[in-house]
Formats: structure tokens, sequence, C-alpha cells
């Protein structure tokens, strides 16, 4: 495992890609509908990108289709945006990615169609918590170990399963570089706490839980891409790019 430090210059250019990521975010916010397309939602998000001076990073990346990855309700990530119209009382998780000057940003966030049930309201919040507490955790001297750990807690202690076939990552020049950053501590999909690398000043990396009401086994779709809950449970997903810094760590994918 090779892990990639950054230079300041370095990190500067990641948060401009990640404020990019964050604006789009929150027009998508604003324009997200029932009774609108998925696939509008790509349009936008490339348009607004582009504006802004970025390239989407997701169209093209390992065959991926799309600029943006849509997913709804019981789908956890990956999913492709298209004809699937939005109804009031889904959730929906999108996930960005922009490159700028040859370095990325990469978000998601999951919100509301319309008005939506109080249990789907309580999912989101515990994962954007879940999140956060990852990013607290997230400091020099700690484990790897230790930002799994923190997220998995705090969604398992709320009555929540965390996907563990998919993590977050290291970013930089690359969407994913070293090292993966799990959601759980379970072995042989996670670390525990006290384990993995050691954070450093200069370390870039993208966490992301994914939770779900249900359990936490996962199936793919025949596109080779949608993941869903097997169980056909409702998920959500939120995600930030981060720095690791002499103290609390710095979000880069915000506004």
């Amino acid at each position: 495992m090779s892990i990639i430090i950054k230079s300041e210059h370095e990190i500067e250019l990641m948060r401009q890609a990640g404020r990019i990521v964050a604006m789009v975010l929150e027009v998508l916010k604003a324009r997200v509908r029932p009774g609108m397309c998925t696939e509008e939602l790509d349009v936008i998000a490339a348009e607004e990108a582009q504006k802004l001076g970025g390239r989407p990073s997701f169209k093209g990346y390992r065959g991926f289709p799309a600029n943006l990855c849509v997913s709804v309700n019981d789908e956890i990530v990956h999913g492709i945006p298209g004809k699937k119209v939005l109804c009031e009382g889904d959730i929906v998780s999108l996930d960005f990615g922009v490159i700028y000057q040859d370095f990325q940003g990469d978000a998601a966030i999951t919100m509301g169609v319309g008005d939506v049930s109080p249990e789907a309201k309580r999912l989101m919040e515990v994962t954007e918590d879940a999140l956060k507490a990852g990013v607290a955790t997230a400091r020099p001297g700690a484990r790897l170990g230790d930002v799994s750990a923190a997220i998995e807690q705090y969604a398992e202690s709320r009555g929540y399963s965390v996907v563990r076939q998919y993590s977050g990552h290291g970013i930089g020049r690359k969407l994913h570089e070293d090292p993966q950053v799990p959601n759980c501590t379970t072995p042989g999909f996670g670390l525990m706490a006290g384990t993995g690398p050691e954070l450093q000043k200069g370390m870039t990396l993208a966490l992301e839980p994914m939770v779900n009401i249900g359990d936490w086994e996962t199936k793919q779709d025949d596109d080779n891409w949608t993941v869903r809950t097997r169980d056909g449970s409702l998920s959500a997903h939120f995600e930030n790019t981060i720095a690791i810094t002499d103290g609390e760590a710095e979000v880069l994918t915000k506004l």
C-alpha cells in the first residue's frame, strides 16, 4: 500500500475541485422534484460542473456511462441516471465527482423527494451523522480502523446496518487511491479500531458511509453497476472528501 501525502498546493487544488462538487450538489438539491427523470439530474450536473471550470470524473471511469450516480430508495450506490421518474416520498442519493487541474473531489448526499416518511428522515440523519463521526475521528495519530469503528458504532448503535462490501477511499490525482476506508470493523470487510495505517497530515480521503434500515447485504442489478439492498430496505449514502491536518480534518467538499 502506497499512501500519497499531498502538498499544500495540491490540497488547495483539491479544495477547488471539492468546492465545485459542493456547488453542483447544491444546485441538484434545489432542482430535485417529483415527476422528473433521473437523467435530467445527470444533464444538470455536467452543465453546472463545466460552468464552474470542472470536468465530471465518473463518466467513462471503469466504463460507467453517466456523469452522476443517482440511487433511489433501496438502491445503495452506482445507480445509472435514465428514464426512472422520481416520486413523492422517494429518497435519492446523488454521488458526484469532479476533476479540476488534474485533482479530484468526490461527495454524495441523500435527500427526500417532496415529503418523506419519518423513518426515511431518520435514516438520512443517522447516515449523515455517521459520516460526521468518521470525520471527527480522522486526526493525525489515529489509525484508519478508528475511523471505520466510529462510523460503524454510530450507525449500529441507532439500529441500522452498515454496508460492508463498499467503502471509502484515498483520493487525489486519481479518483481511487490507497488506502481503502472501510465503514465497518467486520473481519474480511473492515478494520478493527487501533489497526490500519496511521493517519498523517496531508493524507486526503473520501469517507462515505452507506447505511441501511434493514440488513447489510447487497445485490447488483443486471446493468452491472446499480447496487441495492438485498432485502429491499431503504438505504442512504453520504460522502465528503477530507484532508488530514494538524488538528481537525478539513472537509474539502463544502461551500
